[in-house]
């Protein structure tokens, strides 16, 4: 049987570099995507030789298709595709620019429909009972008026993996979604170096720390798995609690 081959974009570190350890662990060939191609490069040969690399720029509509023809020619048609690659740039409301909120919009939510259609046309074609699982966030549920952009992405997210599970379920394609809360990665380095800050986070989080981004990766590699085989169209919050509370402080 032929080892099933997987694709991560935003794998270079944090949560999607988690994602793609999770998933070698769980018998995939990994494909990790980035647009940083140092730092994706030395991510895949830390992980080792079941894994390879592509640089993609996901807000690049050639470079998308670019990347799934350049994976498809070297490996084969990937079974999963987790789409991790994100931004939030963060800016008050009243100073965030058409351009900014464009660019967010552009790699959160129209790269990950790109990447989604072109992955789910490949398996179909190929006969490939696939999986997707989308990062999405709290955020598609609650807001911070710094991010404005950034939320309307992740709720997009949100709907768009509904849609999506809905369109490929007679192809016996599973999309889900992970909304991760406060995990400790580079964009929330500084919230962690802000005792201020963290102090709020804390406030709203029950479970009084940070989730680690393995947390969020072993969830994801559930979802692309057998023993999530009858789950689809679903949005999973790992959050530490925080979407169970009525108010923040």
């Amino acid at each position: 049987m032929k080892q099933p081959i997987a694709l991560v974009t935003g794998a270079a570190q944090g949560i999607g570099f988690a994602c793609a350890e999770a998933l070698l662990e769980q018998g995939h060939f990994v494909v990790l995507s980035d647009i940083k191609a140092d730092s994706v490069k030395s991510a895949s040969q830390k992980l080792g030789s079941q894994t390879d690399f592509v640089v993609c720029d996901m807000s690049d509509p050639k470079a998308i298709a670019a990347m799934f023809d350049q994976i498809e020619a070297k490996h084969g048609a990937i079974s999963v595709l987790v789409n991790n690659a994100g931004i939030a740039m963060p800016k008050p409301f009243f100073d965030t620019s058409e351009d900014d909120f464009r660019k967010v919009i552009d790699i959160n939510l129209v790269g990950v429909f790109l990447a989604t259609q072109r992955a789910a046309k490949s398996m179909v074609a190929n006969k490939i009972a696939g999986a997707i699982v989308n990062m999405s966030s709290i955020n598609a549920v609650v807001a911070i008026p710094t991010i404005a952009s950034y939320c309307a992405s992740k709720g997009g997210v949100m709907q768009l993996t509904k849609a999506a599970s809905l369109a490929l379920a007679p192809y016996n394609i599973r999309v889900n979604a992970v909304g991760p809360g406060s995990i400790d990665t580079e964009m929330m380095a500084g919230v962690n170096s802000n005792p201020e800050a963290m102090k709020t986070v804390m406030s709203r989080t029950p479970l009084q720390r940070m989730g680690a981004p393995r947390e969020i990766a072993d969830v994801v590699a559930f979802l692309a798995g057998p023993k999530a085989s009858y789950i689809t169209g679903e949005t999973i919050y790992i959050d530490g609690g925080r979407l169970g509370m009525n108010y923040t402080c």
